[in-house]
C-alpha cells in the first residue's frame, strides 16, 4: 500500500486555477495523489487545457449530451469507475453532482465554496454573486471553505475552512482576488488533510 497513490478526478467548468493548485501542491508537497480525470460540463474551458497539456485524461460530459438525468448520471458514474477514481474534487464545477454519483462518493467529494459556510452557500451563490451577497450583507470578513459534497447544494459536512478580511473599500471583484488567493492555499491544505491525516 505505501506506493499507492489516490487517484483524483477534479470537475471543472472554467479556467480552472483550483485545479492547477492543486496539481502543483501534488507534486511539491509530493502528497500520495495523483489525477486520473478532469471532467467538465464545457467542451473547451481551460481546465480541460491544462489537464491535456500535462497528460491528464479530459473528458467533456455534459447533461446536454444525454436524453435523459438517468442516462447522464450512469455515463458519469461508468466514466469514474473506468479511471478508478477514489476521490472527486469540484473546482469551479457549476452543476450539481448528480445524485447517483454523490451516493456513491459519499465523503469521497470535496468542493471549494468563496464564502464561510454555512453563511452564503446554496442555489445560485456561485462566483461574483456570493462576494455581491457579502458585501450587500456588511459582513466584516469572507473566506473560503472545504467541504464534503451531500445530495443539497454547500450542506455538507466543513472539512477546513480560512478567513479573509473584507475591506471598506471593496468591491465585489476585489473581494473575489483575494478569496480566490486563499482558496489556492486552502484546497491544498485540505487535500493534504485528507490525504495524510495532517492538521493544518
Amino acid at each position: 500500500m505505501a506506493n499507492h497513490k489516490t487517484r483524483l478526478a477534479v470537475f471543472c467548468s472554467g479556467t480552472g486555477s483550483n485545479f492547477q493548485s492543486l496539481f502543483h501542491a501534488i507534486e511539491e508537497r509530493r502528497l500520495p495523489a495523483e489525477f486520473a480525470l478532469c471532467l467538465s460540463n464545457r467542451s473547451e474551458c481551460g481546465a480541460i487545457v491544462f489537464a491535456r497539456q500535462h497528460g491528464i485524461p479530459a473528458i467533456h460530459l455534459s447533461e446536454k449530451q444525454y436524453e435523459t438525468h438517468e442516462a447522464f448520471s450512469s455515463a458519469m458514474l461508468k466514466t469514474l469507475e473506468e479511471h478508478d477514481v477514489d476521490y472527486i474534487l469540484l473546482a469551479g464545477y457549476l452543476r450539481k453532482v448528480p445524485e447517483t454519483v454523490v451516493d456513491a462518493y459519499t465523503y469521497r467529494i470535496l468542493n471549494i465554496h468563496p464564502a464561510l459556510l454555512p453563511d452564503f452557500g446554496g442555489e445560485g451563490m456561485y462566483g461574483i454573486n456570493v462576494h455581491k451577497a457579502v458585501l450587500e450583507a456588511g459582513c466584516k470578513e469572507s473566506g473560503a471553505t472545504v467541504h464534503y459534497v451531500d445530495p443539497e447544494y454547500d450542506k455538507g459536512p466543513v472539512l477546513l475552512q480560512k478567513k479573509v478580511p473584507v475591506m471598506p473599500d471593496d468591491t465585489p471583484e476585489s473581494l473575489a482576488a483575494r478569496v480566490l488567493e486563499c482558496e489556492h492555499k486552502l484546497y491544498p491544505d485540505a487535500l493534504e488533510k485528507l490525504l495524510v491525516g495532517n492538521e493544518s
